[in-house]
């Protein structure tokens, strides 16, 4: 679909309700930002929202306040009587409340929430994919072939993730599309990073690093501590600073123990979560990404918006993001010394730094925004209601 039938369809009048269907709602990951972004900017002219989770932990602010109407249905095994139980519920609520499209994110929603979807005159299926099936137990495999003809969309983060769904996955091209994470510009505008400076005590002048993540092997967190000795023998002072809660604990112990062993304590700060993550990327001089898979991150271009240089590993989506040479660079899985290489040369030239992190700013501004990515995702479910109004005029 071209980029001018793509616009005229979302012109389409009338609204439609949209039901998303989410594992769970315990750590505000890539996945449930993106979620809560989507339904905080969908137009309310257009769409009606809903959202049904397995699973929520009220006790975090970022799930307090939901956007939209939201429904906690627990899921503990998936074949069982409450299973049964559950599914009856999903297919009541999408037969009384007329669900016109079912948004699902992550396994359990895509495989299990999307089944028990499917009815008579039922609701459009779409699946948001966000990485490189690093989370699939084997069943998940042998499940997303099965179910691949029950998609209308696939939606993907990128085109890594894309290709990844056509190649393993089975779905059909046509029915495959990016969708790119958006960053509200308009939010970062008056975000400062000097007072945070001094809310995390950082010295005055010292080089500063900076990562964001949950704190777990996928990460790469372990890399970045090698990347840090060899970075500390030419700046003594330099900061590597890690924003992430400890997610996997068993990981983190290993990784503090890594730290002992080489000395790096003044070097490697883990200052756990952060509300306000902007402010705290306009504090630093590099962004660092030593992540093992990616399927597009948020962290990554949200760093470039806030004008820093970065430096990530080539997986996934990243290499989608980065301009290698022109907004930062982008290094070999595991490449420890080119790492550091890279982030040695930004940090003695600071002309270069500044030159890289504006040219960073200028492509989110061009490809990377919230409103691009809503616009586009409206004229996605456009499409898809006018085929169900196709399909089934009585029905509207």
């Amino acid at each position: 679909m071209s980029t001018g039938e793509m616009e005229q369809l979302a012109r389409v009048q009338g609204t439609g309700h949209v039901l998303f269907v989410i594992d769970q709602l315990c750590e505000a990951g890539g996945a449930e930002r993106a979620i809560l972004q989507t339904i905080r900017l969908l137009p309310r002219s257009r769409f009606r929202v809903s959202l049904i989770t397995f699973r929520i932990d009220e006790r975090l602010q970022f799930f307090r306040e939901l956007p939209c109407p939201h429904f906690v249905y627990p899921l503990g095994r998936t074949y069982d009587w409450n299973a049964l139980r559950v599914a009856r519920k999903i297919r009541r609520f999408i037969r009384e409340e007329r669900v016109d499209i079912v948004h699902t994110f992550h396994e359990t929603a895509d495989l299990w929430g999307g089944l028990v979807s499917q009815m008579k005159d039922g609701p459009a299926l779409v699946s948001s994919r966000r990485d490189m099936g690093i989370l699939r137990a084997p069943k998940h495999h042998l499940l997303y072939q099965l179910m691949r003809s029950r998609f209308d969309l696939v939606l993907t983060v990128s085109e890594e993730v894309r290709r990844y769904c056509i190649q393993n996955d089975g779905m059909p091209e046509r029915k495959v599309s990016t969708l790119y994470n958006g960053v509200e510009l308009e939010n970062l505008a008056h975000k400062n990073g000097h007072c945070v400076r001094e809310q995390f005590s950082c010295e005055s002048g010292a080089p500063l690093v900076l990562t964001v993540g949950h704190i777990r092997e996928v990460k790469g967190i372990d890399v970045l501590v090698k990347v840090a000795e060899r970075v500390a023998l030419q700046f003594p002072k330099v900061q590597f600073m890690i924003v992430g809660a400890k997610t996997d604990q068993k990981y983190f112990q290993t990784v503090q123990r890594q730290i002992a062993d080489s000395g790096m304590q003044q070097n490697v700060r883990f200052v756990g979560p952060a509300e306000n993550v902007a402010s705290v990327l306009k504090m630093g001089d590099v962004f660092f990404l030593p992540s093992r898979s990616e399927g597009f991150s948020n962290a990554l271009i949200e760093a470039m918006a806030c004008g820093l240089p970065c430096v990530a590993t080539r997986v996934g989506g990243n290499p989608e993001a980065i301009e290698e040479g022109h907004s930062g660079f982008v290094v070999e899985n595991e490449d420890v010394e080119g790492a550091a290489d890279r982030i040695l040369r930004l940090l003695r030239e600071p002309k270069l730094a500044r030159a890289m992190g504006s040219a960073g700013r200028d492509i989110v501004s061009a490809r990377f925004t919230a409103k691009g990515m809503i616009d586009q995702l409206v004229a996605h479910y456009a499409h898809l209601l006018a085929a169900r109004r196709e399909k089934s005029p009585s029905r509207f």
